[in-house]
């Protein structure tokens, strides 16, 4: 369910396109997210620090077993802290919200779902084909 600013933004028309306004609600939306993830990659480093090593060791294999999937999970955010600043320095640098292959508008709607889209969802579709060409043409699936 949008909130009423995204209802807002989508009402407007599209020569409103990245303006102040828009820009602004994606940086705060990137800002908030990027403290959040960093908030978390900050609990994990602390549960690690914090471990007893000194446990059974059917808890330490419980522990070591959560560890790996939160080490999982905080390499995505890493990656995720990446794109979210590179999407910064595009609001900075004007290019928000344009694909990078066409400069054509990434449009509201697939920035609201995915706010660090660096391409419009035809130049999107285009680059999984390729790649699933190329996986089978290198006979992975």
């Amino acid at each position: 369910m949008p909130s009423a600013e995204e209802v807002r933004l989508l009402a407007m028309p599209d020569d409103a396109y990245m303006n102040d306004e828009q820009l602004a609600f994606f940086r705060r939306r990137l800002l908030d997210e990027k403290a959040r993830i960093e908030e978390h990659l900050g609990e994990v480093r602390a549960a690690m620090a914090s471990h007893d090593r000194g446990s059974d060791a059917l808890d330490q294999a419980a522990f070591e077993e959560e560890l790996r999937l939160q080490l999982r999970q905080a390499d995505r955010e890493t990656r995720l802290l990446t794109n979210i600043e590179a999407a910064l320095r595009r609001i900075e640098e004007d290019d928000y919200g344009y694909c990078e292959e066409t400069g054509e508008p990434i449009g509201l709607p697939r920035l609201l779902l995915r706010p660090t889209a660096r391409l419009c969802l035809e130049a999107k579709e285009r680059q999984e084909r390729r790649e699933h060409h190329y996986r089978k043409a290198r006979g992975e699936n």
